[in-house]
């Protein structure tokens, strides 16, 4: 696929699958703006250095404000913003519905579910306006199946889901398309620190018999803010090694 003249903002470009989806779609052609909490800055250099286009700028997903600033530095460098791939996430260590807090319940909603919408907000009035746009959004197997101990991680996914169906039909006549991926268990920094017997375990789960890399999904976002994929919209994709349908 060419992603050649085409500029895409990837939230989370700092590490794992934001960093590993920014890399693929400027090895297709294309520009991107790395936005992450953390500092993005290592991903941009390191497009720079294989001979690709990239920027990297703050931006906490939960703030409008630094939404306008990620947008207006991706229209300063490149011309315009054609796609959003929104992968910036968080999960929590105690969430079972009795047991989670207010203000963790509302730090996954706001980072997962929020700052989704905080980002499709802001660069969908330029892409109406020119009846072009490709979104891509995270979701997550926990928005599809139930899963023990994830319950706002699960809650903030199963909304990602469903707003990405209803934007999907919102502006399917001006040309974008809304479309999500929900992945399985995918092995980044998010699971550094845990116990390896229990990341073999999860591992053991997947009828595939290992567990995702980056990498693995980073071909699929690309795809999905192609020119190839212009008829594929509303869809929540799981990339999960089967874990789904078994």
């Amino acid at each position: 696929m060419s992603l050649a003249g085409r500029t895409a903002i990837v939230t989370g470009a700092a590490s794992g699958i934001g960093r590993a989806t920014a890399e693929r779609i400027a090895a297709e052609g294309g520009s991107v703006v790395c936005a992450d909490v953390a500092d993005a800055g290592p991903t941009a250099a390191a497009i720079g250095e294989a001979g690709g286009a990239a920027v990297a700028v703050a931006l906490d997903v939960r703030d409008g404000g630094q939404w306008a600033a990620a947008d207006a530095l991706a229209r300063e460098t490149y011309g315009q913003v054609d796609c959003l791939v929104n992968i910036a996430g968080v999960v929590t260590e105690v969430d079972t519905v009795h047991e989670q807090t207010e203000e963790e319940w509302d730090r996954l909603l706001d980072v997962n579910l929020r700052g989704t919408w905080l980002g499709m907000k802001t660069v969908l009035p330029a892409m109406v306006a020119r009846e072009s746009g490709r979104i891509v959004n995270t979701a997550s197997v926990a928005a599809i199946m139930g899963m023990a101990g994830l319950a706002a991680y699960s809650a903030s996914k199963g909304g990602v889901a469903a707003l990405t169906r209803q934007a999907s039909i919102e502006y399917v006549r001006q040309g974008i398309t809304v479309n999500a991926i929900s992945p399985g268990y995918t092995r980044t920094p998010i699971q550094d620190g845990m116990d390896p017997e229990l990341l073999k375990a999860q591992a053991a789960e997947l009828p595939i018999g290992y567990m995702a890399k980056p990498k693995d999904l980073a071909g699929l976002f690309a795809y999905l803010i192609s020119d190839e994929a212009f008829y594929v919209t509303g869809q929540v994709i799981a990339v999960d090694g089967g874990w789904t349908t078994a």
